[in-house]
Parts: C-alpha cells; structure tokens; sequence
C-alpha cells in the first residue's frame, strides 16, 4: 500500500485484514462500522470485546488486537496523531508503553486489554473483596419472623379448609373425575397412614440434621419461607376450584361449619392436628394441590441438600420414601393424580429456584428486582448469608464442666 495507515479508506483497511488472516471480519469492521485506517489504529482490545463490535472468539480478539499494536508501532506516531487526542488512545498507548518495561505475565494478564493501573488498582481491589471469607450469620430475628411467617401460612391454610369444606360438591351429583391412577389402583385403606408415617420418619431425619448443622438457623429460615409459602399457594388454588372428591370412601357433605365461631374453631383443630389422619383430622375439599406431597417432597429436598453428598445411602433412602409417600397417597384415594403432580412440580421448582439463587450471588445480584416483586422475602432473608452453605456440623450443647474436668484430668 502506497499511503500510510491513518491515511487508509475502508477498502484498503479491508485489504490489510485480509492479509493479516482476519478475512471474516473485513465485513463487520468495514462495511458495517466503516472503519478506516485513522479509525482502525484507534482500536483497543476493549473496543473489539464489547458492543457494537463485540467478536464473540477470544483468539482472534488477542490477535487482531496485536495486529493493530504491531501496525501503530511500525507506523510509530503518537495517539495525538492518530484520533486528535482522544482519551482512549492515550490510555491505551501509555499503559502499553509502559508495560514494556513490565514483565509478559503482567503485559499479557493486565495492560494488553487498554487498562491503566488505576484501573488495575481498582481491580484487584474488587478482587480481594471477593475473595474474603463469606459470612454466614445466625440472625435470630430474621428466623423468628420466618417462623412467623409460616405459622401464618398455616393458620390460613387451615381456615381455607374450613372454608371449602362447605363447598364440597354432592357426590351424587357430581362422582368422582376420571383418573388415569386411581382407576388402575385399587383403594387401600391403610396407605394414607403409611404416607402420614413417612413423612415422620422424614421429619424427624431433617431434624437431627438441623441440630447438628452449624447454620441451623439458615436451614430453618429456609424451610420456614419456602414451606409457608408453598402453602399460600394452595390456599389459593383450593380457594379458586372445588373438585368432587377423588373416592366414593370420603364422606364428605358441604355446610357442616356454617357460622364463623364453627369455621373458627375446625380452623384451630386442623392446625392443632396438623392436618394428618393420625391425629385424628380428616378434611374434604382441599384438592388440586396435594398437602401431604409439600411436605414428603420438602424434607426430602432438605435432607439431601443439607447432609454430606456422600451419605449415598440416606439420600437413596430419602427419595425412595419421597417416592414411597406419593405413592401410597394415591392408592388412599386421597388426592387426584394432579393433584400429586402440581404439588411435587411446584415444591420442587421453588426449592432449586431459591438455592440456585441463594448459593449464587452473581445471580442473586442479576435477578435483584425480580425477585424483589415475586418474592420479597427471599432478599430480606438472604442478605447475609453469601454462597453456597458450607457442611459444617458441631453438637450444639456445651459440655457439663464436671464432664470437661474429668477429659482435661
């Protein structure tokens, strides 16, 4: 080429790509962005990475960009020459200057993108802050009102059985739907209690692991904000659609808790009995959305994620009960097959939604608004707890100092 490079049109800037190896973006540059020999020496690494260039392949970026640096060299003229002044180029020929008498490693980890040691400064500053050991604070308060919270969910969960119960259809009238599950199953009548019984063993497997854990408190609060939530849930979709009952065993008539003091008080009994038959509660119209599945399918998720990923056993064991107990609720004709489905499909899409939230904080930071909106708990809840929950365990009485005596004797 005849003329030098800052006197380049596109065509020939085009020409010197193609030379180069960098054919496939001749188009991009020089069509598209009109890049000419002035606008070609002026480019940094930075502009190739981001918008509106934005080259997708890191190889071809790197060496583009020493292409440019070894053209600029050769043509040997200040970055006043080259734009008028402009900020980008002095920046980037001052950090490329000096980063000659610098070591390569540095060269290649740090000045090469256009970045002044300011800007190096600042970041291996964020850095450090990245790297400073995540906080994982008790929070007691916070605990408390999530236990609230849930405490809520259930007493209103509670008064919309109640509620439904008095809007049960007449089994005369309208028989039980159509069932792929239930019409293949016969009834047992035992199964329902067998699935009540899982759920404890669950429970109760959950709770060691909560006494033992470290951060039992951010286990509970967790436990607390997705299982009462959950439960709002299905107080809506019970309150929306009344079914038929799923079984011509369930005695069920409407109107039996006509005035608010009766409403009241079967409120209390559901909530006492926690809803189960082996406390003697047994309820009609809170279909659509399976409570029995919630809470099987909720230890489950618990136990699995907050006990070491090796105990391959207890995890084995904990789903084939969490499968067990679906099971076993649909041949108590308790439940609808759909019923079973929402409920697994919601309980276990919130559980990994908020974790992969929680122990993300990229994410967390990413989906902030959002989940302000749809779930205004969780940021309040997770503010101070960064990451994924380590597995930590300790026991969580102190010893008797006549016991400590005698192991320090």
């Amino acid at each position: 080429m005849s003329c030098k490079p800052p006197e380049w049109n596109t065509e020939q800037v085009g020409k010197w790509m193609k030379e180069n190896g960098f054919s496939k973006y001749v188009h991009l540059l020089c069509n598209e962005h009109n890049i000419d020999g002035e606008a070609l020496l002026s480019l940094t690494e930075y502009d190739l990475r981001t918008p509106p260039l934005e080259i997708k392949i890191l190889g071809d970026i790197k060496k583009l960009s020493l292409a440019i640096t070894r053209l600029r060299k050769e043509e040997g003229q200040s970055s006043e020459q080259i734009n008028g002044g402009s900020a980008t180029d002095i920046r980037y020929l001052r950090s490329w200057r000096t980063a000659q008498h610098r070591p390569r490693e540095r060269l290649e980890s740090t000045d090469s993108v256009g970045y002044t040691s300011e800007d190096n400064d600042k970041h291996r500053e964020t850095s450090r802050r990245n790297r400073r050991k995540p906080k994982f604070k008790r929070e007691k308060s916070k605990t408390l009102i999530s236990f609230g919270y849930f405490i809520t969910a259930l007493l209103l969960t509670s008064f919309t059985m109640t509620v439904v119960h008095d809007k049960v259809p007449d089994m005369n009238k309208y028989p039980p739907l159509p069932d792929i599950m239930l019409d293949n199953i016969p009834h047992i009548p035992w199964a329902f209690k067998v699935c009540e019984a899982v759920g404890i063993i669950l429970g109760t497997i959950l709770c060691v692991v909560l006494v033992l854990h470290k951060h039992r408190l951010i286990i509970l609060r967790r436990i607390f904000a997705l299982t009462g939530t959950v439960f709002l849930l299905r107080c809506a979709t019970m309150f929306m659609t009344s079914l038929s009952v799923p079984g011509v065993h369930l005695r069920c008539s409407g109107q039996i808790y006509g005035d608010i003091w009766s409403k009241l008080a079967r409120t209390l009994e559901i909530f006492v009995g926690l809803g189960m038959s082996l406390t003697g509660v047994n309820t009609c119209g809170d279909y659509m959305f399976s409570g029995h599945t919630v809470v099987v399918t909720t230890f489950n998720f618990f136990v699995t994620e907050y006990t070491p990923r090796h105990y391959h056993l207890l995890h084995t064991a904990s789903w084939v009960m969490n499968i067990f107990g679906v099971f076993f609720i649909l041949a108590a004709h308790e439940h609808y097959s759909i019923d079973v489905f929402v409920a697994f499909y919601i309980t276990s899409r919130l559980f990994l939604y908020y974790h992969s939230l929680a122990n993300n904080r990229a994410l967390q930071h990413d989906e902030d608004k959002r989940t302000k909106i749809w779930f205004p708990l969780f940021s309040f809840f997770e503010s101070e707890v960064d990451g994924i929950v380590p597995e930590e365990y300790e026991w969580p009485l102190s010893r008797p100092l006549w016991l400590k005596y005698f192991f320090d004797r």
